[in-house]
C-alpha cells in the first residue's frame, strides 16, 4: 500500500501567514501541520509516499527532501492549478498504479493515527473506504447519506446536509478510484470534486465502508481551527525538561522546555512548549501556548497561542491570547497603553502598539 498527500493550494483562509509560507509547514505543537500526516502512513506501515504539492514553489521538498530522514521514500506531484481532490487523485494515477492506497489531507490531524482504517478497508475488502466524524457545520464538507449502515449518497458542501457526518480528509482506496476520477466532470466552482468521484463508485455498485472518528478530528483550514489542533495535540503531550530554569522560575503541569532554552523568573503553566534556543524572560506562558525555537519573550505574557520561530515579544502590558504569529515576527512596546492584543501577522512583520 501507498499514500499520497495534498500539500498544495494557496490557503486563502490562513492569510496573510500563507503569503510566505505554505499552510502545511505551520506548526502545531512545534511541528509542521504535514509532519503529522507523514508519522501517521509511516507508523501504518506505508514507506512510500507521493505528496502532491503546487507547481511553483519549493518549500515541501525543500523541508522534506527523499524522506530518508523520516523512514520514507517521498515523491513530488506537482498539481498545474487547484483543480479539486478527486484531480489530486487523478494526476497521481502513473505513480500509483495498480496499487491500494491512502489519500491523506495534508492540513488533517486525527488522535491514534490511520492504521485502524486500514485494517477495516482489508476486512471489508472494500474498493473505498471513508472516515466519517460528526461535526457541528457539515456544510463545510462532503456528507454522506446513510440508511441500514451504508452510505447511499454524498454531496459535497450542502445546504441542507442528510446528516451531521462530515466525509474527514482520509481515504483508502484500490484501484477502481482511477475510472471515478477520470470520468466525472468539474463541477460548478470548476473543480474536480472528490464527493462526485465517491457517488459514481457507490453509482457502480461498488462496495464503500466506512468508519466513525472516535477521538478528535480537525480540519486546520482556518485560524481557529490551528489554535484548537494545537490545544488538542498539547493535551496529549509528556512533559520534557531539556533546557535551563532558574530557580527564580515555576514550571507547573505538562511542559516541554527544548534543548538550549532558557526560563529566567518566569511562570510556565502547561499544557505548553517551548522550542530550542527561546529564551522566556520575567515573563507567563499560559497553557495551550506553542512556542517555537530562538524566540524572546521577555517582561511579557502569552496564553493559548502559536509563535513561530524566531519571534520577539517585548515589553507589553497586555496579555498576547488566541494568536498565531508567523516567522520573524517582533512585537514592541509602544509609548500608550494598548487596548487590546490579538494577532493574525505573516512573516517577518513588525508590529508597534500603541
Amino acid at each position: 500500500m501507498k499514500a499520497l498527500i495534498t500539500a498544495g493550494g494557496h490557503g486563502t483562509r490562513l492569510r496573510p501567514i500563507t503569503h510566505t509560507q505554505n499552510k502545511h509547514l505551520i506548526p502545531i505543537a512545534n511541528k509542521p501541520i504535514l509532519n503529522y500526516a507523514l508519522e501517521y502512513v509511516r507508523e501504518a506501515g506505508i514507506k512510500v509516499v507521493g505528496i502532491i504539492t503546487n507547481k511553483d514553489g519549493s518549500e515541501v521538498k525543500d523541508v522534506y527532501g527523499d524522506g530518508k530522514e523520516l523512514g520514507l521514500s517521498i515523491t513530488y506531484i506537482p498539481q498545474e492549478r487547484p483543480s479539486g481532490l478527486a484531480d489530486c487523485v487523478r494526476i497521481a494515477q502513473p505513480f500509483i498504479g495498480n496499487d491500494s492506497f491512502v489519500f491523506y489531507l495534508g492540513d488533517n490531524i486525527i488522535v491514534g493515527g490511520i492504521r485502524r482504517f486500514i485494517d477495516e478497508f482489508r476486512a471489508n475488502d472494500s474498493n473505498c473506504h471513508l472516515v466519517l466524524a460528526k461535526v457541528p457545520d457539515p456544510e463545510r464538507f462532503g456528507v454522506p447519506e446513510i440508511k441500514d449502515n451504508h452510505i447511499v449518497r454524498i454531496e459535497e458542501k450542502p445546504q441542507k446536509p442528510k446528516s451531521d457526518y462530515a466525509v474527514t480528509g482520509i481515504y483508502i482506496y484500490d484501484s477502481s478510484i482511477f475510472e471515478a476520477v477520470n470520468s466525472i466532470k468539474p463541477s460548478a466552482r470548476g473543480e474536480l470534486e472528490i464527493s462526485d468521484a465517491h457517488q459514481y463508485l457507490i453509482e457502480k455498485g461498488l462496495k464503500i465502508s466506512y468508519s466513525e472518528i472516535t477521538g478528535w478530528w480537525k480540519d486546520t483550514g482556518k485560524p481557529n481551527d490551528l489554535l484548537e489542533a494545537n490545544r488538542l495535540v498539547l493535551d496529549n503531550i509528556s512533559p520534557n525538561i531539556a533546557g535551563k530554569v532558574d530557580q527564580d522560575s515555576n514550571i507547573s503541569g505538562r511542559v516541554i522546555i527544548g534543548a538550549g532554552a532558557e526560563i529566567k523568573n518566569s511562570n510556565v503553566r502547561g499544557p505548553a512548549i517551548i522550542g530550542s534556543g527561546t529564551k522566556i524572560i520575567n515573563s507567563y506562558i499560559g497553557p495551550y501556548s506553542s512556542i517555537e525555537r530562538d524566540c524572546v519573550i521577555q517582561n511579557s505574557e502569552v496564553e493559548f497561542s502559536i509563535i513561530s520561530e524566531n519571534c520577539k515579544i517585548l515589553n507589553q502590558k497586555i496579555r498576547i491570547e488566541a494568536s498565531l504569529l508567523g516567522k520573524d515576527v517582533t512585537i514592541i512596546e509602544a509609548n500608550a497603553k494598548p487596548f487590546t492584543n490579538r494577532f493574525i501577522i505573516g512573516d517577518q512583520s513588525i508590529i508597534e502598539i500603541r
